[in-house]
C-alpha cells in the first residue's frame, strides 16, 4: 500500500488513494487504519493529524477527497488537507485548474505561484458559507451569532460562529488570552460530547490582529485537538476578520494568516447572491513517500516500511523561518 506524507502550513496528513490499496478497506477497517497509523505515539514515523482518502469523484470533477480525522471521525472538509490532495491530483493527471468532491461541495482549485524556492502552493475554494445555527449544530436560543457573548463559555469573550460548511466558533482576543489556557478549556468542553451548545463538537479559534490584513490563528480543532493550523478555521477567521473590522481588509483583499505551523494568505470574497466564500493560497508540501503492507498496518504493526523523503520539509522549514525573522 502506497501513501504520501504530506502538510500544509504544518496541518500534516497521510494521503491514501482507493487505487493504491493492497486490498478494498471496509468503513470500519478505514477508520481503524487511520487511528492506528495517525496515532502521534505508536503511529506511523510519528503519526499525524488524519488520512486524506482520494476516490474517483464524479463526472464533473477530478477526484474525491474524504478527511478522515485522528479519532477515526470523519470531517466534511480540510482546508489545508485540500490543498495537499489538488497537488497530489494535478500531478497524477496533470492538470491545473479543476474541482475535487468534498462532502458538501465541489471545490475549485489550482496551482499558485511558489512560496519560496521548492516550495509549492495551491489556491482552494472554501465554501459554502452560512451562519445558521442548524448548520453548525449550535444551541444557544437564536438562529446565529455574530461577535456575541455565550456567558457558559466565557462572562467577557465575544463569539462568532459560522460553518463552511464544517462548525467554527471564533473569538478576537489580546496575546495573553491567545497564548494561555483558556482556549483548550473552552474547546475541550465543547468538544466533550455531553455539553449542550455544541453537542456534535466544534472547530474553536481565537484570534490575534497583528496588523492591517495580517492576523494570527489558533486553533483547536475537532476530532484533532490543538492543530498547527486549520485551513477552514483561517478561512472562517478571515471572514469574520472582514465582517468586524471592514475598516482593516476590505473584500478581494489579500490578507496573510500567520498560524503555529506557518502561514497562509486568504482573500474573502462575495457573491452578487450576498453568499461568501473564500480563498486559501498556501503550501501543499510532500515531505515523503510511502509504502506499508496494508494487513500489518491495520493490526498497528509498522515495521518494514519504507519511508522515502523528499527533501522539500527542509525547504518549506527555510521559508517559514524567513516569516519568524
Amino acid at each position: 500500500m502506497k501513501m504520501q506524507k504530506v502538510h500544509g502550513s504544518g496541518n500534516d496528513f497521510f494521503i491514501l488513494d482507493q487505487q493504491d490499496l493492497d486490498s478494498n478497506l471496509t468503513e470500519e477497517q478505514l477508520r481503524e487504519l487511520t487511528k492506528k497509523v495517525c496515532d502521534r505515539t505508536n503511529g506511523l514515523h510519528g503519526g499525524a493529524d488524519g488520512i486524506l482518502y482520494v476516490q474517483e469523484g464524479h463526472k464533473d470533477t477530478d477526484g474525491r477527497m474524504r478527511v478522515i480525522n485522528a479519532d477515526g471521525s470523519e470531517a466534511s472538509m480540510c482546508g489545508n488537507g485540500i490543498r495537499t490532495v489538488a497537488r497530489y491530483l494535478s500531478e497524477k493527471k496533470n492538470l491545473n485548474n479543476f474541482k475535487i468532491q468534498t462532502m458538501y461541495a465541489d471545490l475549485q482549485v489550482k496551482k499558485s505561484d511558489d512560496l519560496a524556492n521548492g516550495v509549492q502552493a495551491y489556491d482552494a475554494e472554501i465554501s459554502p458559507v452560512s451562519f445558521n445555527a442548524a448548520d453548525l449544530g449550535m444551541n444557544i436560543g437564536q438562529d446565529k451569532l455574530i461577535d456575541g457573548k455565550i456567558e457558559k463559555l466565557s462572562p467577557t469573550l465575544k463569539f462568532s460562529a459560522v460553518a463552511v460548511p464544517n462548525p467554527h466558533l471564533i473569538a478576537f482576543v489580546n496575546k495573553e488570552v491567545l497564548e494561555g489556557d483558556t482556549l483548550g478549556e473552552i474547546a475541550s468542553y465543547l468538544n466533550d460530547g455531553k455539553n449542550e451548545i455544541f453537542p456534535d463538537g466544534v472547530n474553536v479559534s481565537f484570534v490575534h490582529i497583528l496588523d492591517d490584513k495580517k492576523i494570527f490563528v489558533r486553533t483547536f480543532e475537532r476530532g484533532v485537538g490543538y492543530t498547527n493550523a486549520c485551513g477552514t478555521a483561517m478561512s472562517a477567521s478571515s471572514l469574520m476578520y472582514h465582517m468586524l473590522y471592514s475598516d482593516q481588509v476590505a473584500l478581494e483583499e489579500k490578507i496573510t494568516v500567520i498560524n503555529p505551523g506557518g502561514m497562509v494568505n486568504t482573500i474573502v470574497h462575495k457573491n452578487q447572491d450576498g453568499n461568501y466564500w473564500m480563498s486559501l493560497i498556501g503550501n501543499a508540501t510532500v515531505v515523503a513517500n510511502v509504502e506499508i503492507n496494508q494487513e500489518k498496518a491495520l493490526a498497528g504493526n509498522f515495521a518494514g516500511y519504507s519511508w522515502d523523503e523528499t527533501g522539500e520539509q527542509e525547504k518549506y522549514e527555510k521559508f517559514i523561518n524567513t516569516i519568524k525573522e
